[in-house]
């Protein structure tokens, strides 16, 4: 029987190994990568539609996503995942990107719900200050940014972080920082039986689900593939790309969470399965982790708001049809005043 996938040991955060004094880690690169390639797409859509916004209104919009989705993403990893509570204690530390005797770590632990809403408010304050049509905008970025994203869950597998529960599957990987089990567990040592797991030891590093790679492939590429050219070319009205995005990107991440380890001091929070279900093992779908529970709101808010914008749009082709008859009679009274 094979072994399990080892997670490749020629992959390692840092961009130079051999050199610990230049703190460049791929995960940064990758994050810059996204947010290029984001970019590029967001502003050639400007270009293709001809609207006549220049570059500067195009970088300072993208600037100001950025920024929110940083602090965003910042402040929810911190505040909302970490249960120790030092943030809340010492909340200066959240932007402080040294770790234990001056470790340059960057910020590490982001939420992408968290960016998600950070980006949404530094877009909208740009655009309320500019005067810019928001949706319009918003529309445009929506169809771009899961391709970007694609690279920052590459950067989580760089990491060898984030790793997914414990599987059989031929494709599971051996992550190195990940948990060890007791050998003694009846299920520890089926799954390795299954997967030619030495029990050599009292703890055993089982293979997992590399859930990164699931959500790089689908809350990245796949996605990114039906919003570009499927939703993009038929944008029926403002704000249909953006709810499409939000409820699409939470109801594959939905499902994803199934394959992904909760945070272990968070767990399940809500458990209408087995409410002694380990989370290091897929059990039930009726257990749900925070990451599920905030994909749920996106779902919810995603539709609701696409249905809100379907009804007003209706509403405004209705006031414009209504506007355009009242014109005609207005034009054909004074054509029968004319000709008297």
């Amino acid at each position: 029987m094979l072994a399990a996938v080892q997670f490749p040991s020629w992959i390692h955060p840092e961009i130079l190994p051999f050199f610990p004094q230049f703190p460049l880690r791929w995960y940064g690169l990758m994050y810059l990568v996204g947010f290029a390639i984001t970019y590029l797409l967001f502003k050639y859509q400007v270009k293709k539609r001809t609207l006549g916004y220049s570059d500067d209104d195009i970088s300072g919009f993208f600037l100001a996503g950025i920024i929110g989705l940083i602090i965003g993403a910042r402040l929810f990893g911190t505040l909302l995942y970490d249960p120790s509570g030092i943030y809340w204690r010492k909340p200066w530390l959240i932007f402080w990107p040294f770790g234990e005797g001056g470790t340059f770590t960057g910020f590490m632990g982001m939420s992408f719900h968290g960016g998600f809403v950070g980006l949404v408010v530094g877009v909208l304050i740009y655009s309320k200050r500019l005067r810019l049509d928001f949706l319009q905008w918003a529309d445009m970025i929506a169809v771009a940014a899961p391709l970007g994203y694609t690279f920052g869950r590459l950067g989580n597998f760089i990491n060898a972080e984030l790793w997914g529960k414990v599987s059989t599957a031929p494709w599971a990987m051996v992550f190195p920082a990940a948990r060890r089990f007791p050998s003694s567990l009846g299920w520890v040592r089926e799954v390795a039986q299954k997967t030619g797991i030495a029990l050599d030891g009292a703890l055993v590093n089982l293979p997992r689900h590399p859930s990164q790679l699931y959500e790089a492939l689908f809350e990245g590429i796949f996605l990114w593939l039906v919003l570009w050219f499927m939703v993009r070319p038929r944008n029926p009205f403002k704000g249909f790309a953006v709810g499409a995005y939000v409820a699409g990107y939470g109801i594959v991440r939905f499902v994803i969470e199934y394959f992904r380890e909760p945070d272990a001091d968070l767990g399940y929070i809500i458990k209408l399965g087995d409410p002694d279900a380990s989370i290091h093992l897929y059990s039930t779908p009726l257990n749900f982790s925070m990451g599920q529970l905030l994909c749920l709101l996106m779902i919810i808010g995603g539709l609701g708001f696409i249905a809100v914008r379907w009804r007003l749009s209706k509403r405004s082709v209705s006031l414009l049809a209504a506007a355009a008859t009242e014109r005609a009679k207005i034009e054909h009274a004074k054509k029968k005043l004319k000709h008297r």
